[in-house]
């Protein structure tokens, strides 16, 4: 077995382009907190980007600051990002709360999914991986010492953290979500390496993506980061399967024509909507 790597250039935290922030006059980071804003801005992006859905959160700190996290809003130049730890203890982390879906800014993203919905879009929601979401909770540095030290202790936490993704999942398929976009930015094989990463595929990926499986309707899809697409073809956990397009047409659009297609794509960033496939081909991935 072994896992490909993939080159990403996207950055998490771009921020907004400025034409949109005039256009929509609306005020930041206040705009990245509450559900009406979120619409409007979500919205304006997807139209300035001629996108095909549009896409929420506007960064990769929302479960873990639901989860405990400290979090700098930044502004219109800089999305929100990390400010503080919850802790510096690993053991802590067995004890953090679950996902409240009725309060805080998750609330106000799962609200600004439903109008979206409602108002005839597709909705790709954002879910993050357990390093991405680690690395707001904790030091990593003391993650990856507990990999080697208490690694029960490890296992228990990304349990913890796979059940609470499952119910996010679930919760924003019930408000309508029909295209997932999964990633963990903090936890590609340049970071972990080949042994962890491997793990990681056994221990949480696989076992999040089966059950996220039965979940998905006919009416959704999930997008992969191809770092996770491609750490599951390398540990022999998943295939790609070649799908004819009716023409040829932006990833974007191809993605949202293989609704109810396919459970999972991911062959390509979900932020490189205008890649463009020639080939009239794209790959689904299939769980072994």
């Amino acid at each position: 077995m072994s896992i490909t790597d993939f080159n990403c250039t996207y950055n998490n935290g771009a921020g907004v382009n400025e034409e949109i922030v005039q256009k929509t006059k609306l005020k930041f980071p206040d705009a990245y907190k509450n559900w009406e804003d979120m619409a409007v801005l979500a919205k304006e992006i997807k139209n300035h980007e001629d996108a095909s859905f549009c896409t929420l959160p506007f960064c990769h700190t929302l479960e873990g600051e639901a989860l405990g996290a400290v979090i700098n809003y930044g502004d219109e130049r800089i999305g929100p990002r990390g400010k503080d730890y919850l802790t510096s203890s690993i053991e802590d982390l067995l004890s953090i709360s679950e996902l409240d879906f009725s309060k805080g800014r998750l609330a106000e993203v799962l609200k600004a999914c439903s109008y979206l919905r409602q108002e005839g879009e597709n909705v790709a929601l954002y879910i993050s991986g357990p390093f991405t979401i680690l690395n707001l909770l904790i030091d990593l540095r003391y993650v990856f010492k507990a990999f080697k030290k208490s690694p029960e202790v490890m296992e228990k936490i990304l349990e913890k953290l796979r059940v609470e993704l499952l119910r996010f999942i679930r919760e924003a398929q019930n408000m309508g979500v029909n295209i997932f976009s999964y990633g963990d930015s903090s936890g590609g094989l340049n970071i972990l390496g080949p042994k962890l990463s491997e793990q990681i595929v056994e221990m949480f990926t696989y076992p999040l993506l089966k059950e996220a499986q039965q979940i998905i309707t006919e009416d959704s899809i999930m997008l992969l980061c191809p770092k996770t697409s491609f750490a599951l073809i390398g540990t022999n956990k998943a295939k790609w399967k070649d799908v004819e397009l009716v023409e040829s047409m932006k990833y974007d659009k191809a993605c949202v024509s293989m609704i109810g297609k396919a459970k999972f794509l991911g062959e390509m960033c979900i932020k490189n909507k205008n890649y463009i496939l020639k080939d009239r081909v794209i790959k689904s991935i299939e769980l072994i």
